[in-house]
């Protein structure tokens, strides 16, 4: 078990394990880290410069809603993530945005597809994880939008 993770752009998602114990899948691997997956996000979030509570009123601010939403985690290499569950909720999973390939309904939950071919089961409605995929791409056109004010 690891004691600390750096989000990085092979990061495919962070699935709480238990209490205090989180599965982090890579394209290549994956591991268990001794962290809450929130833990995860703020530790990489505070690696690439800020903090979970900082990029979520950030994007809170940018996007006009302030439930469930999606986290920039480093900008340079659009890394985007978002949450399947309230942030603070034990049961809150954390998808990497850049790497979801399809999803579909099985049953009450989303079976998910990543572009490696690894599948995961979220729990979740489809119209719920749509909705975050939505979410998360909004974020991402913002920034893309203000990277390129900025390049002229």
């Amino acid at each position: 078990m690891i004691d600390d993770y750096e989000i990085n752009s092979s990061t495919l998602a962070l699935i709480p394990l238990g209490e205090n114990e989180s599965l982090v899948m890579e394209e290549e691997e994956s591991y268990t880290v001794g962290q809450k997956s929130s833990q995860i996000i703020d530790h990489s979030c505070k690696y690439f410069g800020s903090s979970l509570k900082g990029r979520y009123e950030g994007a809170s601010n940018l996007l006009g809603f302030s439930y469930k939403v999606p986290i920039i985690i480093e900008e340079s290499r659009d890394i985007i993530f978002f949450p399947t569950a309230a942030i603070k909720s034990l049961k809150c999973s954390w998808i990497s945005l850049n790497h979801v390939l399809k999803y579909e309904s099985s049953g009450k939950n989303t079976l998910l597809t990543f572009k490696n071919g690894q599948k995961i089961t979220i729990q979740m409605s489809k119209y719920s994880f749509e909705n975050q995929i939505l979410r998360a791409s909004r974020l991402g056109t913002i920034l893309s939008k203000r990277k390129l004010k900025e390049e002229k």
